[in-house]
């Protein structure tokens, strides 16, 4: 009766305050209780003792929340489930080993302390086990009351919570729970599922129950994270309203959502019951004794009997639950079950039986049923029973696991077609789905399997082969599924299914191998399988067609019996899955060397190698017809299968077994039979069969014979793969670690590659291992990346030897790069082109014969052939690659006879393959030797030449006296001579063209210096100016000679001079808000006209410096912008530019831009406005009244420019609408110059260039044009307002009554200030031609002024002999009397200058920066290294010891917290190891729904925040638009700018305004210096300084929407997604 009164009173949105109560109800009047009851003492000190007395178990056990980074060991895991989470990690041998880390999707948990999970160093430093942790029982160790106590609470607890937790009533309890007075009150529950979206159940809520947008939101977003949500709270009628209509809406497309109306006493009572297991979970933490009687009470059967154990209960409702409520309960499980070895094992037991054995029907359908993923279901369970090795064997032995498994399995794929194979339906979403959950069961199996035992028992191996069989009947039902037949004439009208088919093969190739493993362990095991694989696979030849007519065939004086057949006739399947499970088992035969030791067991002479090779021929010619184009009609599906079969994640089964089971059958038969019948398959026979075939084909259709060409060519290198693929440990006598060696050895001869690549490029074993770390060291060597690409490795010079053309990985499009790439490395080297086959390894017993078949009369007869064509060369009848790859052969028989001459001295030898190539005449012109000697001497053959040279030469080496290998591999000495000789030659012949072509080009250069020596001894002079001391401000100001500025523009090409009253040239620019300079983001300045030092938002220009004709970029943007209107509205995605926005793309470059700046001339008349009033402020007062408005020295379409300029930057500072009268247009233009001067000032002093110099042109451009722009922007003001501005900027340096609001010297940025009243200046002048000293003199004046209030600040916000140091004593001192004990007292004067000098440096540099580009003065030599205090003074005319400039200023009040200089904003700092960031992120929770763990972490580079990102839950409204966490970020850090690391993807995420935005490559690189986005590869990532200084700099020279612009321009798929919900 207590749980209805205090759980559930209500809408549970009714705020915080009552939720708080109803938790703190709780607490205190149903848990607490219950905790006296059991510890019968005050509980905080009983469950302290408890803990103390207890002896914990070694397990760890903690369980993974989700994003939370987990470790596992390479080296010692004993399989990739196996982990550990952070704090064990850490103290553990592994983080020395090589480890893989991965985010956890929760609810695994760490298995620290598992001796069984780990082949060494099962124990962090924290779970050593004591010497006192014996196998005692622990409930011994508590008091027999409390144990008492203990059985009868946990028994009564559990009890009530299964009960509620399974009960089908949604408003009838339990009996003896009904509470007294019984009120209408209902609650309408939403059940979540993983059909319908979030949209679609957003969209139907605000319909049904009549709530906002945001509400709405907040619900969906709770079903979706516990699995069901009250969406309204009143009486019955009410609440079943708005189920009706919720059901009614998303009953359309699909089956609709859950929906319940229950009394609210059941919901409390669920809700308690939930929390009671919680606690029970807490509770047994302190005490083992105390877990193991929950374990006991969960597991005892019911008064039902068997399988109904309250945890049998809970199992087999499992579908019926919400998310929820399973996960509180998974999480009991795990915390109790899992973590007491004794009852693991019993549970174990349990959950086999429950979830497959009687209820394999009921509970895998409910699964299949079940609208959940699996992750959420008991069966996820599996991984955490099924990898303990004992625990499989002990599942296996006696819950037959195994069979049960893959019957179920077969049972659940209903679709067979009549000869009982697999047909699946078209595989649409749905059939996916389905087809997933099937599939979970091959996961349990492979789980299974994944370690192979060390000692069998009989028991374990009947089971083990009672499970093989169920498996052979699965694989037969997959032998031969998805037959094809070739279209003729028309094409194939509708592209049949394959996907499941392959993605079936996937999914089961890891357990193929680990069953062939298992099996090699064994002997009795695998003559069993043999056998077993041997009969089923006659069942499946049984099968073929009968009616197949019998032919002889005769060539080369023999003949062979075999039936009609022809691929591109008849019925073909690329699936055959016991073939080759057969062939893997003959390997092992061959491996564990059975073969020959007990042959009479084997059933060899069963084999018909005939049939063997039948079905893997027939896959293999598939592939060449394919190849040969016979099959286009047959659409894109074939071609996918053709791909897949060859494809590294299939090839290890499939394509890789078809080749070992041609290698068996021709090794156990009449080497010209084999040949005769793969000629015959190739349907080729007839070509090589007589002379006059071959004629009659070349008259033929050209098609015809081009198909035949490729045919003959795929038919020799599968000859060559079959008898020279030996890198199979059984096949070549040859260690799996040869094998992976060849495998790398040949993708680097392709290019060098990325360790990802390789990785790539290796089949995966079980354990997610590709053995690449052993070898890669030996082969190759890495070369670590710079800031940008990937570390590489480079094959090692010294293994090239081993490079083999026709190796059989190999892509078409791989072997011809890789053989350009050997040819051109040999020619480096200045040795022949020739690339014979490397040294073959000797094969097995069992494979010997194959070698034979290099030797038969077949295949001389069909080189001969081949030779014999190219010899006659006339007609399309041959090609090159044909010849290439007989010579190929020809060379592997000589190499095979050369090592059976040096291995077998004494013996016979039964090769004899050079003899059979110089006597025997296979075709009327003589012998292959005499053919290749004739070829030799064929002008048209020069790629083969060298080739031919070598085997000619090999096989008179053999005639003569005995000769070894070495010397064969080598080429001869005197042909080495003679190419030595002609290459010198040749090299000294280049290196005298080069030497009469410098001289030329020396000569013309002197000739042009004399043509235009005018030319040069004025740019002499200028030199020679810029050297003496230049000055550019005041009157000894250096100006710059009077020249022209020709300029082009891009878009017409016409050239034009820069002049004031010229059409107007102009740049493109991208002005933007900026805070990188910010020392305060959240402070809003209201007053533009004075700039506050904490620089709180600047707005900045940048340019790519291109230039254009106003009035051609004014037709260029009318243009983009009818170009956007006439966009149809449904087409109208977003572009990379936002053209409401005033944005387009630079024509020449695509740098996105937003305005344009206007070009001016260094004009005298701009500096030629004179003070006609003296400079007081009084007569400027005055002046006011009576001032008319001079005449504008621009062209109107100058002005306009200027115009646009100033609005654009108006619009972007203020976020306001365009309004040119408003009296801060001209100050923004002014600010926007200012800030620029500063950012790009911080940029040179950070990276150490010099001030003059170092700036790439688009920067100077820009710089420049910005500086002429601003000091002429005035001239569009009306005057009026430029004079206000001056006397109120003035004010702030000589205090006037007359001006009110002045602010504080220490509340202004004294540079803002300098540009400002510098520029504002010029309008002080009226029109007189009489000389611009008065200008320069006042700018010098101006300069002085705010150089001593600089001081000033400085000084005041200053912390700590020579004549400097007395002066700063002194103005310091002065300031001291004027204010009083304000600033502290300070001794040495020294410090202060220190202080000052470096406090005032930046001011200076960009105040040289600003006069330079104002007054065009080329600054001196020493300015353009590193910075030079002297020089910088003498540029700008002050004395080297700035306080002579010092006049009394006004007092000053306000004590300051500024210091100068100010420091550069940096990125924030980045942990050097990666997990530490998971980590952080791991235990970030959403801000917005209570404690929920936050799905995509996202941290803000520049400020540090931690972000709810791409979620509901955290969307926030700006600007009228709901966007997400980082967007709304953006506005309030980097003003519409953002830097973000999304810590699960490690992925960095740059943002501008709402819908521009992309991804970059994170500053984390692996040990391989590859960055791992998406978290897939799981190597230890570490933080790369250069790079996120490459990121720093970025956003420091505001580069980041550029950046952004290009990404889009480049990749338009970056454009669709919609940024603003990030």
């Amino acid at each position: 009766a207590y749980v209805p009164r205090i759980l559930c009173l209500g809408p549970s949105s009714s705020g915080g305050s009552s939720r708080e109560g109803e938790e703190l109800a709780y607490q205190l009047l149903l848990l607490a209780p219950l905790e006296w009851l059991l510890l019968r003492e005050e509980p905080a000190a009983g469950l302290a003792q408890l803990q103390e007395n207890n002896r914990p178990s070694p397990l760890c056990g903690h369980v993974f929340k989700v994003g939370e980074p987990t470790y596992s060991c390479r080296e010692c895991a004993a399989d990739p489930t196996c982990v550990l989470c952070m704090q064990c990690f850490l103290g553990s041998v592994h983080k020395e080993h090589r480890y893989r880390m991965t985010t956890s999707g929760g609810g695994g948990f760490c298995d620290c302390g598992d001796a069984e999970a780990w082949k060494r160093g099962p124990y962090c430093q924290k779970h050593t086990p004591t010497d006192r942790h014996t196998e005692e029982d622990p409930v011994a160790q508590l008091p027999a009351d409390m144990v008492a106590r203990g059985y009868s609470i946990f028994s009564i607890i559990l009890k009530y919570a299964v009960d509620l937790l399974t009960c089908d009533q949604e408003e009838q309890l339990p009996a003896g729970l009904e509470p007294p007075e019984r009120g209408d009150t209902y609650y309408c529950m939403l059940f979540n599922d993983e059909v319908h979206t979030y949209e679609q159940v957003i969209y139907t809520l605000q319909k049904a129950v009549n709530c906002s947008q945001k509400e709405a939101v907040s619900f969906a977003t709770m079903v979706d994270r516990d699995g069901r949500k009250s969406v309204r709270y009143g009486d019955f009628q009410f609440c079943d309203q708005a189920k009706s209509v919720i059901v009614r809406n998303t009953s359309r497309q699909s089956k609709p959502l859950r929906v319940q109306v229950m009394h609210s006493s059941v919901v409390a009572h669920q809700c308690f019951a939930l929390k009671a297991l919680s606690w029970m979970g807490q509770i047994i933490q302190y005490s083992d004794g105390l877990r193991r009687i929950l374990c006991q009470v969960g597991l005892q059967n019911g008064p039902e009997g068997e399988n109904s154990s309250l945890v049998d209960r809970l199992m087999l409702n499992d579908s019926k639950m919400w998310k929820g409520a399973r996960n509180i309960y998974h999480q009991l499980l795990m915390n109790s079950l899992l973590m007491d070895l004794k009852y693991k094992k019993i549970f174990a037991i349990q959950f086999a039986k429950v979830t497959h054995l009687i209820n394999t029907q009921r509970l895998q359908t409910d699964f299949m049923e079940d609208d959940h993923e699996r992750v959420v279901s008991v069966t996820s369970l599996s991984v955490q029973l099924f990898t303990v090795p004992t625990m499989a064997r002990m599942l296996m032995v006696e819950q037959n696991l195994m069979t049960t498994i893959i019957r179920t399995f077969v049972d659940h794929l209903r679709h067979r077609d009549l000869q009982g194979r697999f047909q699946f339906d078209r595989y649409t979403a749905q059939q996916a789905f389905k087809f997933g959950r099937v599939q979970s069961l091959i996961g349990d199996l492979k789980y299974v399997l994944i370690t192979r035992p060390s000692e069998w028992t009989n028991q374990l191996r009947l089971k083990f082969l009672e499970g093989l069989d169920a498996f052979l009947d699965l694989l037969k039902c997959m032998q031969g599924m998805d037959p094809v037949v070739r279209q003729v004439g028309q094409h194939i009208e509708m592209e049949p299914e394959w996907e499941a088919a392959f993605t079936l093969q996937m999914k089961l190739t890891h357990i193929i191998s680990m069953i062939q493993e298992w099996c090699s362990t064994d002997e009795h095991v695998l003559i069993d399988a043999y056998r077993k694989c041997l009969s089923a696979l006659s069942q499946c030849h049984c099968g073929l067609p009968d009616g197949e007519q019998p032919i002889s065939l005769s060539l080369a004086g023999h003949t062979v019996d075999t039936f009609r057949y022809q691929v591109s006739q008849d019925k073909v399947s690329i699936h055959l899955p016991v073939c080759r499970l057969l062939a893997g088992l003959h390997v092992l035969l061959s491996r564990t060397e059975l073969s020959s030791r007990v042959p009479e067991q084997l059933p060899l002479g069963e084999l018909s190698p005939p049939l063997l090779i039948e079905l893997p021929l027939r896959c293999l010619v598939l592939c060449a017809q394919v190849h040969a184009g016979m099959w286009r009609r047959n659409g894109f599906s074939l071609i996918n299968q053709i791909y897949y079969y060859h494809n590294v994640k299939c090839r290890v089964e499939m394509f890789d077994k078809d080749i070992i089971m041609l290698q068996a059958g021709a090794s156990m038969m009449d080497p010209n039979h084999f040949l005769m019948i793969v000629l015959s398959r190739f349907e080729l026979f007839n070509i090589f069969n007589s002379a006059d075939v071959r004629k009659r084909y070349r008259e033929a259709n050209k098609d015809v014979v081009q198909q035949n060409n490729t045919l003959i060519e795929e038919m020799l290198h599968l000859i060559i793969m079959v008898v020279g693929e030996r890198y199979v440990a059984g096949v070549g006598q040859v260690e799996p670690f040869d094998e992976v060696r060849r495998e790398i050895i040949h993708q680097l001869s392709i290019r060098p590659m990325a360790h990802s690549e390789l990785v790539k490029a290796l089949p995966e074993n079980g354990n997610k291992e590709t053995g690449l770390e052993g070898v890669i060291d030996i082969v190759a060597s890495f070369k670590s990346p710079g800031v940008t690409g990937r570390g590489l490795y480079e094959l090692r010079p010294e293994w090239n030897k081993n490079f083999n053309l026709y190796f059989h990985h190999y892509s078409r499009a791989d072997q011809s790069k890789a053989e350009e790439a050997q040819r051109k490395l040999r020619r480096q080297k200045g040795e022949d082109t020739a690339l014979p086959p490397p040294l073959p390894p000797p094969l097995c017993p069992l494979f010997g014969s194959l070698v034979n078949l290099l030797q038969c009369d077949v295949l001389l007869s069909v080189e001969g052939a081949v030779l014999q064509w190219a010899v006659e060369s006339s007609g399309g009848g041959w090609t090159e690659s044909m010849l290439q790859r007989v010579l190929h052969l020809v060379a592997m028989s000589l190499l095979e006879e050369q090592q059976q001459l040096e291995n077998n001295r004494d013996d016979d030898v039964t090769f004899n393959y050079t003899y059979k190539i110089t006597r025997e005449a296979p075709s009327p012109s003589g012998s292959v030797l005499a053919l290749l000697e004739t070829l030799q001497k064929a002008p048209q053959l020069e790629v083969h030449k060298d080739m031919i040279t070598w085997i000619i030469k090999v096989t008179k080496c053999k005639h003569g006296p005995y000769c070894s290998l070495e010397h064969i591999c080598g080429v001869p000495q005197t042909v080495r001579d003679r190419d030595k000789a002609e290459r010198k030659r040749k090299a000294e012949m280049a290196r005298l063209r080069r030497e009469k072509i410098m001289a030329q080009m020396s000569e013309m250069q002197k000739h042009f210096i004399n043509e235009n020596k005018e030319l040069f001894q004025q740019s002499l002079e200028e030199l020679e100016a810029s050297t003496s001391a230049a000055v550019c401000v005041g009157p000894r100001r250096v100006g710059r000679a009077e020249h022209r500025q020709l300029v082009t523009c891009i878009l017409c090409q016409e050239e034009q001079e820069v002049r004031g009253h010229s059409r107007a040239m102009v740049l493109a620019a991208f002005v933007q808000r900026s805070t990188v300079l910010s020392k305060n983001r959240r402070h809003i300045r209201q007053e533009p006209l004075f700039m506050h030092p904490d620089l709180s938002l600047g707005i900045h220009t940048a340019s790519c410096g291109h230039i254009m004709h106003a009035i051609c970029w004014q037709r260029y943007f009318e243009a983009v912008q009818l170009k956007e209107q006439r966009r149809q509205q449904r087409l109208r995605g977003h572009t990379s530019y936002d053209v409401e926005n005033g944005e387009f793309l630079c024509p020449l470059c695509e740098c996105l831009s937003n305005t344009v700046i206007p070009l001016f001339v260094n004009h005298p008349t701009l500096e030629a406005w004179l003070n006609t009033t003296n400079q007081q402020i009084a007569t400027l007062h005055s002046a006011h009244r009576k001032q008319s408005d001079g005449q504008s020295p621009f062209s109107s379409s100058i002005r306009e420019m200027i115009t646009t300029f100033s609005v654009s930057t108006y619009k972007v500072g203020l976020k306001l609408n365009p309004n040119e009268q408003d009296p801060r247009v001209p100050v923004l233009s002014w600010s926007t110059c200012a800030y620029t001067i500063q950012s790009i000032e911080r940029l040179l002093m950070e990276e150490e260039k010099p001030l003059f110099g170092s700036l790439p042109c688009r920067q100077d451009d820009c710089l420049s044009s910005l500086t002429r722009f601003s000091s002429a922007c005035w001239t569009v003001a009306p005057l009026k307002t430029v004079h206000t501005h001056f006397i109120r900027l003035f004010t702030a340096l000589f205090p006037d009554s007359q001006v009110e609001n002045t602010p504080c010297i220490l509340d202004t940025d004294m540079f803002h200030l300098l540009v400002y009243s510098v520029l504002s200046y010029s309008s002080v002048q009226s029109l007189d031609q009489s000389g611009c000293s008065v200008v320069d003199s006042a700018h010098l004046h101006l300069l002085h002024l705010v150089t001593v209030a600089h001081l000033v600040q400085i000084l005041l916000t200053s912390t700590t002999g020579s004549e400097e140091e007395i002066l700063t004593c002194q103005l310091y001192n002065t300031l001291r009397k004027h204010l009083g004990s304000v600033l502290p007292q300070v001794s040495s004067g020294w410090q202060l200058w220190r202080c000052v000098k470096a406090g005032i440096l930046p001011f200076l540099r960009a105040a040289a920066l600003f006069f330079h580009y104002l007054n065009s003065t080329a600054p001196p030599a020493d300015l353009l290294g590193p910075g030079h205090w002297e020089a910088l003074c003498s540029f700008l005319s002050l004395p080297s010891n700035l306080l002579q400039v010092h006049q009394n200023q006004h007092t000053l009040l306000e004590p300051l917290i500024y210091r100068f200089p100010r420091e550069s904003n940096r990125l924030i700092e980045l942990p050097e190891d990666y997990s530490v960031l998971i980590n952080q992120a791991s235990s970030f929770t959403c801000p917005r729904s209570g404690g929920d763990k936050s799905r995509a972490p996202t941290l803000c580079l520049v400020c540090g925040s931690m972000l709810c990102s791409q979620s509901y839950c955290c969307q926030t409204e700006v600007e009228g638009e709901d966007v997400g966490a980082c967007t709304a970020h953006t506005f309030t850090c980097g003003a519409g700018v953002g830097l973000f690391l999304r810590v699960r993807e490690s992925q960095v995420l740059f943002v501008a305004g709402k819908t521009k935005g992309s991804f970059y490559p994170p500053p984390y690189l692996d040990d391989y210096g590859e960055t791992d986005q998406g978290l897939k590869r799981g190597n230890p990532l570490h933080l790369c300084q250069e790079r996120y200084r490459k990121i720093e700099r970025l956003w420091r020279q505001h580069g980041i929407a550029e950046v952004i612009g290009h990404a889009q321009e480049a990749n338009q798929t970056l454009v669709a997604i919609d940024w603003q919900h990030l």
